[in-house]
């Protein structure tokens, strides 16, 4: 029964070719794959959508190289994308509103619980060319751009890595989809710095490496922590921005389209770190509002993106990078304000090309704060640091006390044995509760929980060197971690500042080192440890006075207080802090249902968390000094 099924469908596809009018941006359909996915209720539907674009449009032409691309016989730029979809199969069974998931370099969405409840449709959509073309991968067939005469585009490309033991070779994986015109050139370069936020360095002698194909081979090897920056002449740049139309128009098509395969009324997108700040970039760049003029995403979550955004709309932009300390361009904030590094004003809402504007939540951890340029406080406080910038009224921003980029597995550990365990805080539950309060706002008016972010006017939100984080045994000061460089804006001439320091801000902590302000679960509010979102780089992995991208730690309490004393711990052990198990749980239950009742956590997650709080109780208890 399914190939009849998948035939049918590709007619469709067939049929919205021709059909189609002229402005149509989704062209064609093609479905690969139609199947059940168990007892669910849901169908998985998968294939490519065909895309074609007018270039002169004042929609696309914000698009880095769009001119310099190939068209048709109708002189319009066409370009391909996989699609997922996963929809109810009962028409009765769904909510008409869709999560558009951004593939995080070409990754796949399962089926949560939480979709099948309230019967959210899912749709993945390709928008990144770097991603490697292997099965179960969603990416982007973008054009590559070619002079007007059709010669090849050529330019140097660049990336940096950092090794954490000492290799005689690395593969530069961020640089996969740029082959080297000539590896040996005089535009090869290798240069390595100590400082991985700033792109000062010494170059390496030529007679020191060699560059085949992504993988560079040094005599005396890679050292580990130093951080590395390969430069070399390549060709073909694909037309990268098509993705974030890729996006755009796969979301009209699903809202408007005559032959959309799902037909909701609301979309909502939800990206996670690098899809994140892809999201910020979609918002800042316009393309939120669609060739015909419409809202594109009702809704956004951007989640652990802090003030970044994405190398996506540039020339040789690398988007796959994990851009471990430089992401964030001016502006920072939505709101438009004056630049004093450049005397640009202008914000990622508040700028000619949004005209759109879609409800936000911007959701971030300690890390986003702390390391990786991310500046997560600048998204919310003037571009010099020096004061709170009101957010929008159809914005939301919550921070998550205590967690670092992604919450490790329990029980934690360590990157090394002269390292903290990593940070297992999860603020999970509350994303989930955040996702319904868009849904309710857009469909509803109901509004989201409050904005829950530290602040300069209390005091909650200091300059790093103010912070005051305790002395740990075995626990550098953070009091001289460094933000980095500004991105260069390539709207802007002189990039908009670009290469300017970056202000720090980072939350205040409280006596045992946690954070004061944001949405603290019982993990912060009711605390067995220390929980941060920043961690140096263990002596065993080089460079000690760095940080280590993205990453936390979880530094627990002693048990008593005859631990803590020998340890020469000033935090006061679980036996100084609490009566026993059953009072610290009482604690933990009082703590959840506040939470609750502000709204960031349901009914539901009350059970499940008071659990989890039991057993990493048990653990902290048991562990070995």
């Amino acid at each position: 029964m399914l190939m009849p099924i998948i035939n049918r469908f590709l007619m469709l596809g067939l049929c919205l070719a021709v059909l189609a009018p002229a402005r149509a941006e989704v062209v064609r359909v093609e479905v690969t794959e139609r199947s059940n996915m168990d007892a669910t209720g849901y169908e998985q539907i998968a294939g490519r959508l065909h895309f074609e674009i007018d270039p002169t449009h004042p929609r696309n032409r914000i698009i880095a190289d769009v001119e310099l691309a190939p068209t048709n016989a109708a002189g319009r730029v066409a370009f391909s994308s996989d699609f997922r979809m996963l929809k109810p199969k009962a028409a009765g069974h769904g909510n008409g509103a869709a999560w558009v998931e951004i593939p995080n370099r070409g990754g796949k969405s399962g089926l949560s619980p939480f979709i099948i409840q309230h019967g959210f449709t899912v749709l993945q959509v390709g928008w990144e060319f770097d991603v490697p073309a292997q099965a179960g991968k969603l990416r982007i067939a973008a054009p590559v751009a070619r002079e007007k005469d059709g010669r090849p585009v050529r330019g140097v490309v660049r990336a940096t890595f950092t090794s954490d033991k000492r290799a005689e070779q690395f593969t530069v994986g961020d640089l996969a989809a740029y082959p080297p015109v000539d590896a040996a050139g005089p535009d090869s370069r290798l240069s390595v710095r100590t400082a991985s936020a700033f792109p000062a360095g010494q170059e390496l002698p030529r007679s020191r490496w060699k560059l085949e194909g992504q993988r560079v081979s040094l005599a005396g090897g890679f050292e580990p922590g130093k951080t590395y920056e390969l430069a070399y002449l390549a060709e073909n740049p694909p037309v990268a921005g098509l993705g974030l139309a890729a996006i755009r128009d796969a979301v009209a098509w699903l809202k408007h389209g005559d032959g959309t395969l799902a037909p909701v009324q609301q979309a909502y997108a939800f990206g996670s770190s690098q899809c994140g700040r892809l999201l910020r970039e979609f918002v800042y760049l316009g393309f939120n509002t669609d060739e015909q003029g419409r809202l594109a995403l009702d809704g956004v979550l951007a989640h652990i993106a802090g003030a970044g955004r994405l190398d996506i709309n540039r020339r040789w932009s690398v988007p796959r990078g994990v851009a471990a300390f430089q992401t964030a361009s001016y502006p920072f904030t939505d709101t438009a304000q004056t630049d004093p590094v450049s005397g640009i004003s202008e914000g990622v809402q508040e700028n000619p090309r949004v005209t759109q504007k879609p409800k936000i939540f911007y959701m971030n951890t300690g890390s986003e704060y702390w390391g990786a340029g991310r500046v997560a406080g600048l998204s919310h406080t003037s571009a010099d640091g020096t004061r709170d910038i009101p957010l929008p009224d159809n914005v939301r921003s919550y921070f998550f006390a205590g967690t670092q980029h992604g919450p490790a597995a329990f029980p934690p550990k360590a990157l090394s044995k002269d390292a903290p365990p990593a940070n297992p805080v999860s603020a999970g539950p509350v994303a989930l509760a955040l996702r319904l309060a868009m849904h309710r706002w857009v469909t509803a008016g109901t509004l989201p929980p409050p904005s829950a972010y530290p602040k300069l006017s209390d005091g909650t939100l200091v300059p790093v060197a103010q912070v005051r984080f305790p002395t740990l045994p075995g626990i550098a000061s953070p009091r001289s971690v460094t933000a980095g460089v500004r991105l260069w804006n390539p709207l802007w001439p002189h990039g908009a500042g670009g290469g300017t320091e970056l202000p720090l801000l980072v939350p205040q902590v409280d006596a045992d080192g946690n954070d004061l302000a944001g949405i603290r679960m019982p993990d912060v509010s009711v605390p067995l440890a220390t929980c941060t979102g920043w961690l140096f780089r263990p002596v065993s992995m080089g460079e000690p006075k760095e940080l280590v991208p993205l990453q936390g730690a979880w530094i627990p309490f002693a048990a008593t207080r005859g631990q803590r004393e020998q340890r020469g711990d000033p935090r006061p052990a679980l036996d100084e802090r609490y009566a026993g198990k059953e009072a610290y749980l009482a604690r933990v239950s009082e703590a959840l249902q506040q939470l609750i009742q502000q709204g960031y956590l349901q009914a539901a997650d009350l059970d499940p968390l008071r659990k989890q709080a039991g057993v990493r109780w048990d653990w902290v208890v048991s562990r070995k000094p």
